[in-house]
């Protein structure tokens, strides 16, 4: 066989042997170690050195191993020598180390990088168990002249796991054809050790043959009875030996022993490097051959045939046949061949090994098997070891695949050692996780305190298991918080979180149940507060609200049963079932299909959330619930028209199978209404109700600031009919002149608002936006940024127009703060209206945005109300708002206050004229 093939492929052929040598035993000679990086140093080119052959390539092949994997073994029969050599390549060869490298993918982190190496040393280490139970002598090779102390854990590990794997090699080669010895020990015999070290440049030797002394030869130095690569292996002799002895690598009893070594022959060779300069190699050898023409005619030196056959069985400039030169009474040192035929020529003539030392040496078994009775042997041993193949050896090659754990102590000391310093940085950060803990906490707790003890365990935690141990911090920290220590996670409408631990919510019609496990409670933030009823004239303390119905319906039904049950009211529609069982509406938007077809309501909608004029956004809603005529409508005449044709939004009969599960607002799907309105409007009684000398008289105002703010209305009559029947209060120069200046086509003069008109033209009415507190504090204010304060008598003198024409603010900052730090918000509760009784009617139509855009705005119900004349009115805002995404929180410390906003263009006066149209 010349062509080297993969272990696998050889005990799958068959191999044609001559009758004469089927009866002759064969010598299996195993090679490993690690290659250096240069080129033409790798393992196999010493095969090409004994063999005499050209039969590995110096360079490597780039295929790889039928397996896949990056270790593989490869094997040459040299037929004639009756020796067949096992060569095994992994990760420690540059070629085999490259391609490793090269299937490692970018993101892989240190851990599993590591775990992939050690997987690949274990590989390596359960091959070279295989070699060792199957070959008599064993050749390590090392690229450099110095002994690699990692060899010796490696070789513990290898006994180690020979001692595990051992019974079930037994039962795998138990129908064997070889001897007892070799069924009992799984193998041949105690294979036999050897060394061979390359040069790399530590030690050189001068063509001139002398020592590395420094001496140049011609001086007056004795001669050296052995050169110095031969005193280099002498050294290196004695140190693996002690080594290994240290150990208990070998023993006195060699059968006991992973491998032996001679005790009376020389175990390392060292090889000379090759030379890096082929001018000065080539003129060395023929300084050489003069020398020995110089000396043939004088006295024959001893050693003097045998350098000629060295020097002539030079094949390999890799490993270089020695041509150190004798020099007085120096040895010659022997050839890489006969350092090793000697081994193979006590294996071959069946003498076998004696290398137990000791007074009372054991002989140890020997076996020189034959070619067939050798592969049916490594046949056995590859299914169970390396091949993994589905037969009835799939049980004990798992056993075996089992007893690699046993490796992990003796290879992986990094992670040995990582394992111990994360175990002891687990306990700190325990105690840094657990570290000023209440006894019940939230998510960003947890997650706080987990980053706390993150830090302190990188503090302390090293190496591979890091990651692994930090996963187990997870773990632990996660099992200690859901234990009985988790925060129930609700928040309030206020956005204050559930005291509770982690419970659930009782059921319709069930009593909390404080034992059950986990808890039946109601959820509570421990926060209360005082507010008023819907008219304003009780204040009662309330629960901080989890549920919009709660904050905005319940509380206001319970109070209303004590105050204001028996007042006139204006009830906005709401959800009215048609079925048992209505359910919520889904998330999906209405289709086209649901609004006009050419999009008129939708453009007008848009135009409404832009522009928020009351002029644009209400003369057609206010027009036909006032059921005038589309002649009258000005600048809407058009659109009108084109709404006699089409269905309007305003005559869309809402749904009643399907009710909006939380609040109406301009994000809303159409044709959906709520099951309770959040908004509530009330009279409180007829407009001389309220005196402006005094103001309101209800509690929780703070003193002077419970004044209604006048607002002069300018009634016109039918001959003005050409300026038009509205009367927007837009602040533009039609409805409002400039202070100190008269209306245009009026009388000059610096009259006032109502100068030059009768007194039965001029309508006054009253408006209010009042705040109130967690405390129960309340007040008006007079504009964005000013609260209402009146001392004495007369009532305020600034007019509304300012908060009319302005948005006002959902939430002030509170005028009576108390000692903290944290700022108490005031937020709009209630809107005051004082409709004179005169021919005018008053629209409302209330829009508030509680939040920054894209926050919807939020509406009642109703779009547009008409207050009817005489009467002082109450619009109660919504205590809290809320989406389908969830509730619209108050402003925090760091969110500016004026995107949280009542819409100009709450109220818009009408007049009324009293002849038939």
């Amino acid at each position: 066989m010349a062509v080297p093939v993969y272990i696998a492929a050889l005990l799958q052929s068959e191999i044609i042997e001559e009758n004469l040598d089927k009866d002759e035993g064969v010598c299996v000679l195993g090679i490993f170690g690690k290659s250096a990086m240069q080129p033409g140093s790798a393992k196999e080119s010493l095969i090409n050195t004994l063999a005499d052959k050209h039969i590995f390539s110096l360079f490597g092949s780039n295929e790889t191993d039928s397996t896949g994997g990056v270790t593989s073994i490869q094997a040459h029969y040299n037929q004639e020598k009756r020796v067949l050599y096992l060569v095994l390549t992994s990760v420690f060869d540059n070629r085999q180390l490259i391609r490793a490298c090269e299937s490692l993918t970018v993101g892989l982190g240190h851990a599993e990088a590591h775990e992939i190496w050690k997987a690949a040393e274990k590989d390596n280490c359960l091959q070279l168990l295989y070699l060792f139970s199957l070959c008599h002598v064993l050749l390590l090779v090392h690229p450099t002249c110095s002994f690699d102390v990692t060899y010796d854990r490696l070789f513990r590990a290898l006994d180690a796991l020979r001692q595990k794997a051992l019974p079930l090699l037994r039962t795998a080669i138990k129908d064997s054809p070889v001897s007892k010895e070799w069924k009992l020990n799984c193998r041949p015999c105690p294979p036999r050790l050897l060394f061979v070290f390359q040069m790399n440049g530590a030690l050189r030797v001068s063509s001139s043959g002398t020592g590395g002394n420094g001496a140049d030869g011609s001086g007056g130095d004795k001669p050296k009875k052995h050169s110095p690569r031969r005193r280099l292996q002498h050294a290196l002799e004695d140190q693996i030996y002690r080594i290994f002895r240290k150990s208990r690598v070998l023993t006195n009893q060699s059968s006991n022993c992973l491998f032996t070594v001679p005790a009376n022959q020389a175990f390392v060779y060292v090889v000379p490097g090759p030379d890096e300069d082929p001018v000065g190699s080539l003129l060395g050898h023929l300084r050489s051959n003069c020398v020995l023409r110089e000396n043939e005619s004088g006295i024959p030196v001893p050693g003097q045939r045998r350098y000629q056959q060295m020097r002539h069985s030079n094949r390999q400039p890799s490993f270089n046949v020695e041509s150190s030169l004798f020099s007085g009474g120096q040895l010659v040192d022997c050839t890489l061949k006969e350092f090793l035929w000697q081994h193979v020529e006590l294996v071959l003539s069946k003498k076998g090994f004696d290398d137990s030392v000791g007074r009372n040496p054991q002989p140890s078994h020997f076996e020189l098997p034959t070619y067939s009775k050798w592969v049916h042997v490594a046949y056995r041993l590859h299914q169970v070891m390396i091949e993994n193949s589905e037969d009835e050896s799939t049980d004990i090659s798992l056993k075996v695949q089992g007893q690699l754990k046993v490796l992990e102590g003796f290879l992986d000391a990094d992670a040995k050692f990582s394992e111990n310093r994360c175990q002891k940085a687990l306990p700190l950060a325990h105690s840094a996780y657990q570290s000023n803990l209440p006894h019940n906490y939230t998510t960003t707790v947890h997650k706080n305190q987990l980053a706390q003890g993150l830090r302190v365990y990188s503090q302390h935690a090293r190496g591979v298991a890091f990651q692994r141990y930090a996963l187990q911090l997870h773990e632990d920290c996660y099992k200690f918080w859901s234990n009985g220590h988790q925060l129930c996670e609700e928040r309030s409408l206020t956005d204050q979180h559930c005291v509770h631990k982690f419970h659930l919510l009782p059921k319709p019609g069930e009593k909390p149940e404080m034992d059950h496990n986990p808890p039946i409670l109601y959820h509570n933030s421990r926060g209360r507060s005082t507010s008023s009823c819907n008219c304003g004239r009780k204040q009662s303390p309330r629960e901080d609200p989890f549920d919009i119905q709660a904050a905005n319906y319940d509380f206001y039904q319970m109070l209303e049963e004590k105050c204001c049950a028996k007042l006139e009211r204006i009830n906005f529609p709401v959800f009215q079932a048609s079925t048992p069982d209505p359910a919520p509406a889904s998330d999906e938007m209405p289709t086209s299909g649901d609004v006009h077809p050419s999009g008129e309501a939708e453009r007008l909608k848009e135009k409404e959330t832009n522009t928020h004029t009351p002029g644009e956004s209400t003369s057609l809603s206010l027009a036909l619930s006032l059921g005038q005529s589309t002649d009258s409508l000005g600048t809407y005449g058009e659109g009108a028209e084109g709404q006699e044709k089409r269905p309007s939004l305003v005559d869309r009969q809402p749904s009643t199978v399907e009710f909006l599960p939380g609040m109406l607002h301009s994000g809303c799907p159409k044709g959906l209404l709520p099951k309770f309105s959040s908004w509530s409007l009330v009279k409180l009684g007829p407009a001389k109700s309220y005196n402006s000398l005094t103001g309101l008289e209800q509690p929780g105002f703070l003193p002077g600031s419970a004044f209604l703010l006048p607002w002069d209305v300018v009634i016109r009559s039918r001959s003005e009919e050409d300026v038009g029947l509205i009367e927007p209060l837009d602040g533009g120069p039609a409805s409002w002149p400039a202070p100190n200046k008269a209306s245009a086509g009026k009388r000059g003069g610096a009259g006032g608002i109502g100068r030059g008109r009768r007194r039965d033209d001029i309508a006054r009415a009253f408006v209010g936006f009042e705040y109130e507190d967690s405390r129960g504090r309340r007040f008006l204010s007079s504009g964005p940024d000013k609260v209402v304060k009146v001392l004495g008598q007369g009532g305020p003198k600034e007019p509304a127009t300012r908060c009319l024409n302005s948005d006002m603010p959902l939430y002030i900052l509170s005028p009576a703060q108390g000692r903290g730090i944290k700022p108490h918000y005031a937020q709009l509760a209630r809107l005051f209206i004082v409709v004179p009784d005169a021919a005018l009617e008053i629209a409302l139509s209330p829009q508030v945005q509680p939040g920054p855009p894209p926050c919807p705005i939020f509406h009642p119900e109703q779009s547009e109300i008409v207050l009817p004349p005489d009467g002082l009115w109450v619009l109660r805002f919504p205590y809290a708002f809320m989406t389908d995404r969830g509730p619209c929180y108050p402003p925090k410390e760091n969110q500016p206050l004026a995107n949280f906003r009542v819409l100009k263009g709450i109220l818009r006066a009408n007049t009324t004229s009293s002849t038939p149209q």
